[in-house]
Formats: C-alpha cells, structure tokens, sequence
C-alpha cells in the first residue's frame, strides 16, 4: 500500500494503541473521537504512553511519533482521502452500525475498513453499508503497539482484495496479520484462549491443582515454548 494517511475512529485505549502503531511506522495519522474531552488529552496521552516505550527501548523518537497525528473534528475529516480506517468504537451492535454508516458515507472509492471489534462478526454492522465490499475486522490484541498479532475477518461480502490490502498495510507497519477464512464467532485468538480457560477452570474445579500452580503450568511450562512457537510448531517438534 502507498505510504498514505490513516484514519482511527474512536481515540481510547484501542484506537490510541492504533495510532501508535501507524505514526511509528511512518503514516500521518488523523483521529476522531465522538468525545470532546478524549480529543482534548488524545495527543497527551499519547506522549505519556510513547515516553514510557522511549524509557523501555521501544520507540526511538516519541516526539516526531506525535508530530505525525492529528485530532480532527468530525468522522468525515478524519476518513476523508484515507487509505486505510480503522474502526474502534464503543463494544456494542449499534454503536458499531452507527458509525460504519458513518464512515461509508464519507470514504473515498478505494479506501478500506477494518474493526477492531474483539467478538462480532463484520457481518452484524456492515450489512447496511454502500461500501460493505471494503469492510472487514482487524481485531487487534490490546494493547496492539505492544502486542503485534491482528486478525482479519471478511464478512461474507468482504472483496478479497479488500483483506489482502490490509493484511500487506499490517506486515508493512509491523504487525502480525493472521487471516481467518470465514466469520466465526470470537475469532481465532478468543477461541483458542476460551478452550484453555475452560479446561483451567475445569480442573481447578475439580481440585486437581491450585490456580496458582495451573498459571504456573502455562506462564513457566507451554507459554515458554507459546512465546516463539504455535501449537503445530511445538507438537512437530516433540513427536514428528
């Protein structure tokens, strides 16, 4: 994708966590939040949360990160002329319907969109949309400028251009795009997560171990090998 602007709808953790990722790889970024008071400390916090990467080795130049964003008034300033948006609005149906709306109404021929819903399917917010062909889910992991991995989920409707726009946008702003094939409800990293929590809980029910000692199992056992090696890698390696 040509180095050209960003847009983030919705300026809280998630969407601040968005503009980070998108102004430290270099893209000038235009925010929007439909509250006054979250535009107003938008770029503060902001400062805050690069200062304290800076102090971590993390981010290299907090201030020229900051220079490349710009809170703007209203959902069409910020998507108006923008490659790529990024939806994160308050978790509910809609909220989610409302601004997509929004959003479709003031985007360019080629732009796409991309929510950072963690559990709907694009399907339930975009139906109505002129544009729906360039919506789709980016979920990210919160917070995403710390956590890279992001999944993108096509509705039914979604062109396969539009998927494969934005997972090159993610590999080129150094995020970790995983392409989910169809909707599913919670995705990949929900359902995965979801299974383990169900099992932990299971055999702490039925006192087989501690909760500390179950984390334990994870956080000093699999989640060592989980850290650079997914579940197909570890069991290849531990039984061809």
């Amino acid at each position: 994708m040509p180095q050209s602007e960003i847009a983030i709808v919705g300026a809280g953790l998630v969407g601040a966590g968005w503009a980070i990722v998108f102004a430290r790889a270099g893209r000038r970024v235009r925010i929007f939040d439909a509250s006054s008071e979250t535009r107003a400390a938008f770029l503060g916090n902001v400062a805050t949360a690069l200062a304290a990467m800076q102090r971590h080795g993390l981010v290299d130049d907090p201030d020229a990160v900051v220079a490349r964003m710009s809170v703007v008034g209203s959902v069409a300033e910020a998507v108006s002329g923008a490659a790529y948006v990024q939806e994160s609005v308050f978790e509910t149906i809609p909220v989610k319907q409302a601004v997509s709306l929004e959003i479709d109404a003031a985007i360019g021929p080629d732009t796409v969109v991309g929510s950072s819903t963690s559990g709907f399917p694009a399907s339930t917010f975009t139906e109505g949309c002129a544009n729906r062909a360039r919506f789709l889910v980016a979920h990210p992991v919160n917070p995403p400028h710390l956590v890279p991995v992001v999944e993108l989920v096509p509705a039914p409707w979604t062109a396969p251009e539009a998927v494969a726009t934005t997972r090159a946008l993610m590999d080129e702003v150094g995020q970790t795009p995983v392409t989910v094939n169809r909707e599913i409800d919670g995705f990949i990293l929900n359902r995965l997560q979801g299974a383990i929590l169900d099992e932990a809980f299971s055999l702490y029910a039925q006192g087989y171990a501690s909760a500390a000692d179950i984390d334990a199992t994870i956080s000093r056992g699999l989640g060592l090998r989980w850290s650079f090696m997914g579940p197909f890698e570890t069991i290849e390696l531990n039984a061809p």
